[in-house]
């Protein structure tokens, strides 16, 4: 089965890179030739044989002259036009989309089936949602003006994007996100998509609320790696990795950590709030980590935190730290509390209350014998390992149309 991964960021970014990596060597592994279609990058570490590529682009950037071209970020006529290239060259059985809105744009997925008419040859898409996408312009469920987290685009007020700048705080940029949602919804154009994994029930809740998705989702939680580090001895410190930014929750656990001088940190990861996370005398920043170093990091930790504050749907962070013997702190939002097994491998707290996550980190510094059960604890755990998800991946893509 030839299977064409699709995702905007083809270099190390995030969570949904790591994702599509790991079941891309898995999937070849097991004999499935695979090609990866996104866009073009100085860091890019796979790709396909047509070498066709789009352009890179920043929408962190602030320049608005790059928003400003709905065809670009509503409709890409370039994506439609690479991935074409591709489809001729590869002729694959499953195109696998992950994260593809704004730089790729849905106008792949006419392009897909086009190509499917047209070469008479079955294409099964299938869909990983990574976050809410299909049922939010700024795909967080939340507004960066004030950090709340919202629901009204749910509830099909997609006007609402632009009455809270909900995409980068800019009004352009939002309502150019606006009518990208709307768009795709009047041309009922999910509709094209077979089959979407959501990666927890309440993503797949959530998801729901667009009627072109309703009947197409199935619920399958992330693999976890292999606890290799775990049985290494524990340091001294409490750990953080992620990305340095305000939905992850960062700025309040900053202000935790101000707040319990006497603990040490490690942060592991990189942001734009990297230079506030340099300043605190008990944080050792160690940047972006990933492969047996990250590893090293987790096991070695007393425990992570975890502390988010949208609504995640199965987070790397918490699934790696209980499979490597690292208890977990967590906010209580999203699909954190179908993975984390609360007083059990670890303890959830209200999602942005600083107070409530400092009492919990207090509670396990110092609780050694407490903390010496959550991390036996964790050491039971299990997840499926990435070749157990990729079986059931691969019985997915056999059984996209429903059947």
């Amino acid at each position: 089965m030839k299977v064409l991964i699709v995702n905007k960021f083809l270099h190390p970014n995030g969570g949904s890179e790591t994702y599509i990596f790991e079941i891309g060597r898995q999937l070849e592994k097991m004999g499935h030739p695979v090609e990866y279609f996104g866009m073009e990058h100085a860091g890019r570490i796979v790709g396909n044989r047509a070498e066709s590529y789009t352009a890179g682009m920043d929408f962190h950037s602030g320049k608005l002259q790059r928003f400003l071209y709905p065809f670009k970020i509503v409709y890409s006529v370039e994506a439609r036009k690479k991935i074409r290239a591709v489809l001729e060259d590869f002729g694959p059985d499953v195109v696998h989309l992950n994260n593809f809105n704004f730089q790729l744009t849905p106008s792949i997925l006419y392009e897909i089936r086009k190509y499917e008419r047209q070469r008479r040859h079955p294409v099964k898409i299938v869909y990983t949602a990574h976050d809410y996408q299909l049922v939010c312009p700024n795909h967080l469920l939340m507004r960066p003006v004030d950090g709340a987290l919202c629901s009204l685009c749910l509830e099909g007020r997609l006007r609402n994007c632009m009455k809270y700048k909900c995409i980068h705080l800019s009004f352009a940029k939002s309502a150019l996100g606006s009518l990208e949602g709307w768009l795709y919804r009047r041309l009922h154009a999910y509709r094209m998509i077979d089959r979407i994994i959501c990666p927890s029930r309440f993503m797949e809740e959530k998801l729901c609320a667009n009627q072109d998705v309703r009947g197409r989702t199935v619920t399958l939680h992330n693999f976890g790696s292999p606890a290799g580090a775990a049985c290494r001895g524990k340091g001294e410190y409490v750990l953080y990795f992620g990305r340095y930014c305000q939905e992850k929750g960062t700025k309040t656990l900053l202000e935790v950590c101000k707040s319990l001088p006497d603990i040490p940190f490690v942060f592991a990861g990189s942001g734009p709030l990297e230079e506030e996370v340099n300043r605190l005398p008990n944080v050792e920043n160690r940047g972006f980590l990933s492969g047996k170093a990250l590893e090293e990091t987790i096991g070695r930790a007393r425990f992570s935190v975890f502390c988010s504050e949208w609504y995640e749907n199965c987070p790397f962070c918490v699934v790696e730290s209980q499979m490597h013997g690292t208890p977990v702190v967590a906010s209580d939002l999203g699909g954190t509390p179908e993975l984390l097994q609360d007083h059990r491998t670890g303890e959830l707290y209200k999602g942005g209350d600083a107070a409530q996550l400092a009492q919990k980190i207090r509670k396990l510094w110092e609780d050694r014998q407490l903390l010496r059960t959550y991390t036996e604890n964790c050491r039971n755990v299990s997840y499926d390992s990435v070749e157990e998800y990729c079986q059931k991946l691969l019985k997915i893509y056999g059984t996209a149309d429903g059947e």
